[in-house]
């Protein structure tokens, strides 16, 4: 007899994103002439930057040419990306990251979900709620949590609510936790993080011997110039803290995955025995076992981000998904409809009308409106009564969807 891995068993429902899929599916197959536009799942509809393309296209040629041909390439990623990311995204803002800090991967939910492979099973750790599902669910898969409640909560994880109530800041843990995730801006609210909030989670990290496990995959849609894009410019964060960033939703690069994970050298981790280990070090090891590098061809692309052209393109791209977004604010609001996020983030999180619960306004939404969201509900149980938007899609769909939402409500 082969054993599973019975963890997995104790993952309520499915996925998030497949649910959405099966009801949609099923929509569809019964109302074939329905033209659903979907604002749900945070895929990108834009071409790539001219940029971007016209370095792959050179990649390519590179590879046709036996002088000029590579073949594996180092596991953390070339040194042309890995100093242009240390350059523009972090050393220009004043962070020190060093190029050697810096692990080139094939996208960041991968990798936030694969950083468990080097913490321990005793760790205590912290989620926001509502949260993006990826976090939890790989801790239920490791084996971290206990079964789900009757609200989908884990036991053994710690849930810090986010909700209107409290101005979507999360309240410092009231015990001492491990693993702490954060997501600025944030998946699934739209809100971002001061300095002075994160400064309040780095002091307490510090206190309390934690690692920040920092998500920062929307930071290209932050346009306050007060607002931090990354956690390393805080003060002390690097020896607390671990930052995910991709060009997923940067640089469309959903279909063409890339990514990359700071770990600073000077970040620690403890022994059993009392000692130190550095986690550095530890991932090194992890991903030069487990993973063989993104292609020659992506990371030219990636790097090509970079250039005076590519800047440009990049950023011309992003600020049409945040018209969208702002379409979707405007429209919404005037319908009386309680708005968050969507000015600094791609997605738009809004108050469920009539106490309507999340799912139950999904299926209006996709009945009576041929519109596709996400229900808040998915994303943790403080998500219940709210719903996400994507500003991922073209103009006139998003103006189409403006129209469809009155007749929705």
């Amino acid at each position: 007899m082969t054993y599973i891995n019975e963890h997995y068993l104790k993952l309520t429902a499915g996925y998030l994103f497949p649910e959405i899929g099966r009801r949609v599916k099923a929509f569809t197959d019964a109302n074939p002439a329905a033209n659903v536009i979907r604002l749900g799942i945070g895929d990108v509809t834009e071409p790539l930057a001219p940029a971007v393309l016209q370095a792959m296209h050179a990649a390519i040629d590179e590879l046709a040419d036996r002088s000029k041909f590579r073949g594996y390439g180092p596991e953390q990623g070339y040194d042309f990306l890995r100093e242009a990311i240390a350059k523009n995204d972090y050393q220009a803002r004043g962070a020190k990251v060093d190029a050697d800090e810096i692990f080139v991967s094939d996208g960041s939910k991968c990798d936030s979900g694969n950083i468990l492979d080097i913490f321990g099973e005793d760790n205590v750790i912290a989620v926001l709620d509502p949260v993006y599902p990826v976090y939890v669910d790989t801790n239920v898969m490791a084996g971290h949590t206990g079964p789900a409640d009757a609200t989908g909560r884990y036991g053994g994880l710690v849930y810090l609510p986010v909700t209107a109530e409290n101005n979507f800041v999360p309240e410092l843990p009231k015990q001492r936790v491990d693993l702490i995730y954060l997501c600025y801006p944030n998946n699934p609210t739209g809100v971002v993080a001061t300095k002075e909030m994160l400064k309040r989670w780095v002091d307490y990290a510090h206190k309390n011997s934690s690692i920040i496990l920092y998500d920062a995959a929307y930071e290209a849609y932050i346009t306050d110039p007060d607002i931090p894009h990354s956690i390393y410019e805080i003060d002390g964060a690097r020896d607390v803290a671990i930052e995910f960033r991709s060009f997923s939703k940067t640089a469309g690069f959903t279909g063409v995955r890339c990514a990359f994970t700071v770990i600073p050298k000077d970040l620690k981790g403890k022994k059993r025995d009392g000692g130190e280990a550095s986690i550095h070090s530890l991932w090194n090891r992890r991903h030069c076992t487990k993973f063989n590098g993104v292609s020659y061809p992506v990371q030219r692309g990636a790097a090509a981000i970079y250039s005076p052209e590519g800047k440009k393109q990049v950023q011309e791209t992003i600020a049409f998904y945040l018209a969208n977004a702002s379409l979707m604010r405007g429209a919404l609001t005037k319908l009386g409809i309680q708005v968050y996020g969507g000015e600094n983030a791609p997605y738009v999180w809004l108050k469920t009308p009539g106490k309507l619960s999340s799912w139950d306004f999904f299926d209006r939404l996709l009945q009576k409106g041929h519109l596709v969201g996400t229900p808040g509900s998915g994303f943790g149980a403080c998500g219940e009564g709210y719903f996400r938007l994507s500003a991922f899609n073209s103009r006139a769909n998003v103006e189409e969807a403006v129209q469809r939402f009155a007749k929705a409500l």
